[in-house]
């Protein structure tokens, strides 16, 4: 059987190119990540999304750097063509030295290809200063969880013009920085289309709507296993992936057909 080729920075963007979406999902731990990356999966990302469907915790805020480089340890071997991309959590990369300190132990000991950051045109300086020295960086814009005690509320962001207008500009300053990903979570559809068409670089969306090059959930999002659920608490973008599914294989599979096919998101999807 002929061993499939790594998904690399530049595969993705050649998919970009393409106009075939990129299919992205969380993952945790080994057995997962061997499901994932035989299901077809062209990313797969260890978030800090860990602190509350692994974790048990009511937000990202107490992931660390130490967690991340576990968890990304745990699932590398099994990654045999998926793209492995590691969250900085809460404060990693409030400094030159401290991003550059745990982009090193993400790549190094965790086996990353790539780090991603939350954060707007303030955190240009520190995107430079880890691309420069050849850590590939994903910028995170829009809804940004680990803002949560700031923001008071989980919500559509972007949805006033003065805000659209911000984030348009940061994802701007954010390229020019060197970001090779840009991530858009939880803003209006059409705003995640002015800014996929304006990228030059591939743009991943969590509900921000179908006209992004990719998509991406939390894995026990779309098994329908999330604590969150339980409370009640369902975000729109989220589809159950595991109704008529059978297994969870297949679940993964409808998930990476339905991202590829642009089945997923539809309207019920995205926010106006």
């Amino acid at each position: 059987m002929e061993t499939p080729k790594p998904v690399t920075i530049s595969e993705l963007r050649r998919l970009r190119e393409a106009g075939e979406k990129i299919a992205c999902l969380t993952c945790y731990d080994a057995s997962f990540a061997l499901i994932e990356d035989r299901a077809g999966v062209d990313l797969v990302l260890v978030g800090d999304s860990l602190g509350m469907v692994i974790h048990g915790r009511s937000t990202t805020t107490a992931v660390t750097v130490d967690d991340i480089v576990y968890h990304c340890r745990a699932l590398r071997p099994s990654l045999k063509r998926a793209f492995l991309v590691a969250d900085m959590p809460f404060l990693s990369f409030a400094t030159r030295d401290r991003a550059l300190d745990a982009a090193q132990k993400m790549m190094q000991e965790g086996g990353a290809a790539m780090v991603k950051l939350e954060g707007g045109r303030e955190q240009a300086d520190i995107v430079e200063y880890l691309t420069v020295r050849g850590v590939p960086v994903c910028a995170h814009l829009g809804l940004q969880p680990q803002q949560i005690h700031k923001m008071g509320v989980f919500k559509v962001q972007g949805r006033e013009t003065a805000a659209a207008e911000a984030m348009v500009h940061d994802a701007e300053a954010l390229q020019q920085a060197g970001a090779d990903l840009l991530l858009l979570e939880c803003i209006p559809a059409a705003l995640g289309k002015r800014i996929a068409r304006k990228s030059k670089v591939p743009v991943i969306g969590i509900g921000a709507g179908p006209d992004v090059d990719g998509q991406i959930l939390v894995l026990h999002d779309i098994l329908n296993i999330s604590p969150a659920f339980a409370q009640g608490r369902k975000p729109r973008f989220v589809r159950n992936f595991m109704d008529g599914s059978g297994d969870i294989e297949t679940a993964i599979r409808n998930y990476v057909r339905a991202v590829k096919d642009h089945s997923y998101p539809a309207a019920e999807h995205c926010f106006a």
